[in-house]
C-alpha cells in the first residue's frame, strides 16, 4: 500500500463552491439568518449538490486556507520524533510501575494498557487492537479533551482496577486478556484546520489498519474523537487497506450526516457520509443507519438522498412502532447478509442525552444504554470487525462523569464483543449461568 499521494479530494489547495446565488450566500454565511429562511427556499438551496451545480476554484483565486510555509511552526504538529525506538527492541511498552492497581494509581492510558509508538511495535507485539484519539475539531480552544478524558480514570473507571482483570458476565471473557490492547496515542491533528488535518487521519488510520498479524487479521484501529468529520478520514483509510467499495459501515447516529451543504466547506462534522458515498469509497448500499431522529436529523429532501442511494436506515420513529427487538435483529441480519469487512461509526448522541450529556448535538429521545450495550456487543461479536470510531464526545459539557463512563462502557463491550469472536461463540450468545440460576 503506498501512501505517497493522496487524492485531490483531500487537497485544501484547491476548494470547491457551490454556485448559490449571491443573495442566498450572503443570507447563508449568518446561521441566525439561515434560520429565518422559508423551509421550502432553504429546502432549495440545500438540493444544489448535483455535479453541473458545483464550480471548480477559478484562476487566479486565493485557496480557502492560506498557509505560511516560512513560520517555524508550519509543521510541527505532525513532525515525528526520530528517537521512538531508539535503545529498544519493536514492541508494546507497559508504562506501569506496578503489575497492577486501583483506578487512582498508575500513568493514563486506554484501560491502562501498554503504549505502542510505532508500525513496528504494533507488529512485533501482534496487537490485534490499537486505541487512539483525534480531536478534529476546528480551533486550538475549541478542543473536547475526548481521548484523554476517556483514558484518565477519574471518570471513565470509576471501580474497574488495571493489572487484573474481572471479566464481563454476558460473555464470560476478560476482552484485556484476550486480546493484545494498545494505546496508540494520538493522531496527527492540526491544530487550527480540519481540512488539513484529514489526509493525516487518514493515513494514520491505514498505517494502523495495514499491520498484518501472524495469525492472518490485521490490527484493528479504534478512533476516539473529536468532531464526527471523522468518519470520512477513518472510513478512507481502511478503504484503502480493504479496497474502495469493500467496506460495510453500521453508523449509530442522530443524525443522518449527509447533508449536501456546509456553509462552502466540502468536509464537516454534518456531511461525511455523503462524501463517502458521491466519492466512491463506500457503496451506499453497504451503509446501515440507526437511531436518526429530530428536527436537525435529516429532512425529506435526506431522505429521498438515503433511498435513491440505498443506504438502509433505521429511525428511532421506526423503533417506536416496531419495537427495539425486531429492528435489533433486523440490524444485525442486514449486516451478516452484507458479508464485507465492518467499520462500526458510533456518533454517542445516538444514545439519550439523560445518559450521555456530555456531547456537541444532544436530542432527546434517543436509544438507552440498556439497548446500546447488547447491539453493540453482537455486531463487534458476530461480524468482521475491522475498524470502530467514537466519535462527538464532549466531556466539559457533562458536569458529571457518566458521558465518559458511559461512552467507555460501548468500547468495552465493543472488545468484549471482539473476544467472543476470537473464541467462536455463537451469535447472540450469553454465558448460561447469567441467565438461568439452575433452580
Amino acid at each position: 500500500m503506498s501512501t505517497a499521494s493522496w487524492p485531490n479530494s483531500f487537497s485544501f489547495i484547491e476548494p470547491q463552491e457551490l454556485e448559490i446565488p449571491m443573495t442566498l450566500r450572503t443570507l447563508l454565511g449568518s446561521a441566525a439568518l439561515a434560520a429565518l429562511l422559508p423551509c421550502a427556499t432553504l429546502a432549495q438551496v440545500m438540493s444544489l449538490d448535483e455535479p453541473d451545480e458545483q464550480a471548480p476554484i477559478q484562476d487566479g483565486e486565493e485557496p480557502l486556507i492560506r498557509m505560511n510555509k516560512d513560520d517555524p511552526s508550519y509543521d510541527v504538529w505532525k513532525l515525528l520524533r526520530d528517537d521512538l525506538s531508539k535503545g529498544r527492541e519493536p514492541g508494546p511498552i507497559n508504562i506501569q510501575r506496578l503489575r497492577g492497581g486501583f483506578p487512582w494509581q498508575g500513568m493514563p492510558t486506554f484501560f491502562h494498557m501498554p503504549v505502542a509508538l510505532t508500525p513496528e511495535d504494533l507488529k512485533a507485539g501482534e496487537v490485534d487492537i490499537a486505541i487512539f484519539g483525534a480531536e478534529m475539531y476546528n480551533g486550538m480552544r475549541v478542543q473536547s479533551y475526548g481521548p484523554m478524558e476517556m483514558r484518565a480514570p477519574m471518570k471513565s473507571e470509576v471501580y474497574h482496577n488495571w493489572g487484573f482483570h474481572m471479566p464481563e458476565l454476558d460473555s464470560g471473557l476478560a476482552a484485556l486478556d484476550e486480546l493484545n490492547v494498545v494505546d496508540y496515542g494520538n493522531a496527527p491533528v492540526h491544530p487550527l484546520s480540519m481540512e488539513i488535518s484529514i489526509p493525516e487521519v487518514r493515513k494514520f488510520v491505514a498505517e494502523v489498519a495495514g499491520i498484518e498479524l501472524e495469525n492472518g487479521n490485521r490490527t484493528i484501529p479504534i478512533i476516539i474523537g473529536g468532531g464526527h468529520v471523522l468518519m470520512y478520514p477513518d472510513a478512507a483509510g481502511l478503504t484503502d487497506v480493504y479496497g474502495k467499495g469493500n467496506l460495510q459501515i453500521i453508523h449509530f447516529d442522530a443524525h443522518a450526516d449527509q447533508a449536501p451543504v456546509g456553509f462552502g466547506v466540502y468536509n464537516t462534522h454534518g456531511n461525511p457520509v455523503r462524501r463517502l458515498v458521491e466519492e466512491g469509497f463506500i457503496n451506499g448500499e453497504d451503509i446501515i443507519q440507526i437511531g436518526l431522529r429530530g428536527p436537525n436529523s435529516t429532512d425529506l429532501n435526506g431522505v429521498a438522498w438515503n433511498r435513491e442511494s440505498g443506504l438502509r436506515y433505521h429511525m428511532m420513529a421506526e423503533v417506536e412502532r416496531r419495537g427495539w427487538q425486531a429492528v435489533m435483529d433486523d440490524v444485525l441480519a442486514e449486516a451478516r447478509a452484507n458479508g464485507k469487512p465492518l467499520f462500526l461509526s458510533f456518533d454517542i448522541d445516538v444514545v439519550d442525552p439523560a445518559f450521555i450529556p456530555g456531547t456537541s448535538t444532544p436530542e432527546p429521545g434517543g436509544m438507552y444504554m440498556r439497548e446500546a450495550l447488547p447491539l453493540v456487543r453482537r455486531i463487534c461479536a458476530e461480524n468482521n470487525l475491522v475498524g470502530m470510531e467514537i466519535v462527538e464526545l464532549r466531556p466539559e459539557r457533562d458536569p458529571g462523569y457518566i458521558s465518559v463512563q458511559n461512552s467507555k462502557a460501548i468500547l468495552r463491550q465493543c472488545l468484549n464483543g471482539i473476544a467472543m469472536a476470537k473464541h467462536n461463540l455463537p451469535d447472540n450468545y450469553l454465558h448460561p449461568d447469567i441467565v438461568d440460576d439452575g433452580k
